[in-house]
């Protein structure tokens, strides 16, 4: 089956194309634009015949680059055409109760619209590409897979929040969880590499950061709430942050509700306390130049990230494999020394060297270790397309 797996932002598309057969997975065809709806777009694509390419091309929205994706795709010998596609997979965001991995109909939109006030950077494009896929595709079937899917088995006391209980029956408000595709990527990954580790805490580390407490495959507990603005604090959004804050802000400012949320949203979290772009290279050199403030932002992330794991190895009685994916996690070996060090009291131990240098995919803990420790990248579209092919023939690969 050919499965095209989407990732949507307001102004970007980036796309894999998986060929998914019984006895093999393999991608066939990668690629995205940016700045859709502006001015400097290019489309970058790769795979099919010729060398990889970069196409600059303004696209006026994101139906106009979905077209030209699909024409290049062609053009390539990739696809004979469109219509080779068996399925288009979302690695949609913000889905509240609805079912994991769902086909794409107006009902299921209409849900996504109505979760817009929790998730106002994901909802809106996803929705509107879905739409445009549908109107360009025909009967091509589309699929969303949704990351609070992977969280649905984490247990009651763990997803409702100290409130009215009619708030989650009745609106839906309580613990969601994010980053299921990349956290039921390491679980599988981890049980194939290590079949023995059956309590995983996962720490998906970058721009958008979660952690997530996996027993036996599943997950029983994960930073990220309501809205995927919670938990640690984000590149730009706040993370856990008090809401009668708001009270004192509206008493002293003439800000709206709607422009605290815009900047707890969007301009807040590792940008705004360090002064950078939030991104953790740009701290990093911050901090190396002697900015206190950029110095401490790296800190009290690190301690955030400590404090979860802290509180997963009490969940999980212990872990047998503490896994670092992502940007940060998967990049960074100073930071995950920063997390590590001092739970060397609770067993977690890295070798300096390993983790320093090595495989994209290795083992860094010291022979004296009680907790095994990884760095391995993740792979979010691959689980996306073998949720795809699951839902479509009802048979389970992952």
């Amino acid at each position: 089956m050919k499965i095209l797996v989407s990732n949507i932002g307001s102004t970007s598309f980036k796309f894999r194309l998986f060929e998914m057969g019984e006895s093999a997975e393999r991608e066939i065809a990668s690629g995205g634009a940016d700045r859709i709806g502006g001015s400097g777009g290019k489309l970058r694509l790769a795979g099919g015949e010729g060398a990889p390419a970069v196409i600059e091309r303004d696209f006026a929205d994101h139906g106009a680059c979905i077209v030209a994706v699909l024409e290049q795709l062609v053009q390539r010998g990739v696809l004979s055409s469109p219509k080779d596609l068996d399925a288009v997979a979302f690695k949609a965001v913000v889905g509240g109760d609805c079912e994991p991995v769902s086909l794409v109909d107006e009902a299921l939109l209409e849900r996504m619209e109505y979760l817009v006030p929790i998730g106002p950077a994901h909802n809106p494009p996803y929705i509107a590409a879905m739409r445009m896929f549908a109107k360009v595709l025909g009967d091509t079937p589309l699929v969303a897979a949704f990351e609070n899917g992977f969280h649905h088995t984490i247990p009651a006391r763990r997803k409702y929040y100290a409130v009215p209980p009619q708030w989650a029956h009745e609106y839906g408000i309580r613990r969601y969880g994010y980053h299921g595709a990349s956290h039921r990527y390491i679980a599988t990954r981890t049980a194939e590499l290590m079949p023995e580790a059956k309590r995983v805490i996962s720490c998906h580390l970058g721009g958008s950061s979660s952690i997530c407490a996996i027993r036996d495959g599943a997950s029983v507990a994960t930073s990220m709430g309501l809205s995927p603005q919670s938990g640690l604090p984000q590149g730009t959004r706040a993370g856990e942050f008090d809401p009668f804050a708001f009270a004192l802000l509206k008493a002293q400012t003439d800000m709206t509700v709607e422009e605290m949320l815009e900047i707890l949203g969007g301009r807040s979290g590792l940008a705004a306390l360090s002064g950078t772009s939030g991104d953790n290279r740009d701290i990093e050199a911050a901090a190396a130049a002697g900015d206190e403030m950029a110095a401490m932002t790296q800190q009290l992330f690190a301690t955030a990230v400590r404090d979860y794991v802290g509180a997963y190895l009490v969940e999980l009685g212990g872990a047998d494999a503490l896994v670092f994916t992502g940007g940060i996690g998967e990049k960074n070996a100073a930071f995950r020394a920063d997390v590590c060090k001092p739970m060397a009291f609770a067993g977690i131990r890295l070798d300096g060297e390993k983790n320093a240098a090595g495989p994209d995919e290795r083992r860094i803990d010291a022979a004296d270790s009680k907790t095994a420790v990884w760095v391995m990248p993740t792979n979010e579209e691959l689980i996306v397309a073998r949720q795809a092919v699951e839902l479509l023939t009802g048979k389970a690969k992952a």
